[in-house]
């Protein structure tokens, strides 16, 4: 079940949706670009390791995003996963079904990272870890990319306010 945002209403046109896809689950975040901050959602099981559309869905009406951002995984010399292509499918899969632009963001590591933060920081049991990490891994693909678009975004006035 989703966490139900009260500032949800007064987000205006900054909303992004990120994903940590997987052939069994796919872990969802939500984040602004005002705030540069993103948040973990939830984590959507697969049905016969087809994404569920169903819930894709409902996470989508409920957030109304202006634009969805999904880890890519790749090897470190940057060729394909067994599992890149299918990432990829899916980034085209969701911007056919939604009409919604689709930001590719490097996911290396993210899941990992997720799991050394929430089991060696959090202490959190393997049997919550199973059930976080992946939308752990979305909200690290999606501030990662929130972080990218800030930097590139700020003005010579924002780069000397820390001066």
């Amino acid at each position: 079940m989703a966490k139900h945002d009260p500032l949800l209403r007064q987000a205006h046109g900054d909303t992004y949706l990120g994903f940590d896809f997987g052939t069994k689950k796919i872990g969802v975040a939500v984040g602004q670009t005002t705030t540069a901050t993103a948040s973990s959602l939830q984590t959507l099981r697969s049905i016969n390791q087809a994404p569920d559309w169903s819930g894709i869905s409902k996470v989508i009406q409920e957030w109304q995003p202006v634009g969805l951002i999904v880890g890519i995984s790749r090897q470190d010399d940057g060729t394909d996963n067994p599992v890149t292509p299918r990432m990829l499918k899916f980034c085209r899969q969701l911007e056919g079904r939604y009409q919604l632009p689709v930001y590719q963001q490097d996911e290396t590591l993210s899941t990992f990272e997720a799991k050394q933060l929430l089991f060696d920081e959090v202490s959190v049991s393997a049997t919550k870890l199973w059930a976080v990490q992946d939308q752990l891994a979305a909200q690290l693909i999606l501030q990662t990319w929130l972080n990218h678009q800030a930097h590139y975004t700020a003005t010579p006035k924002d780069a000397r306010v820390n001066n």
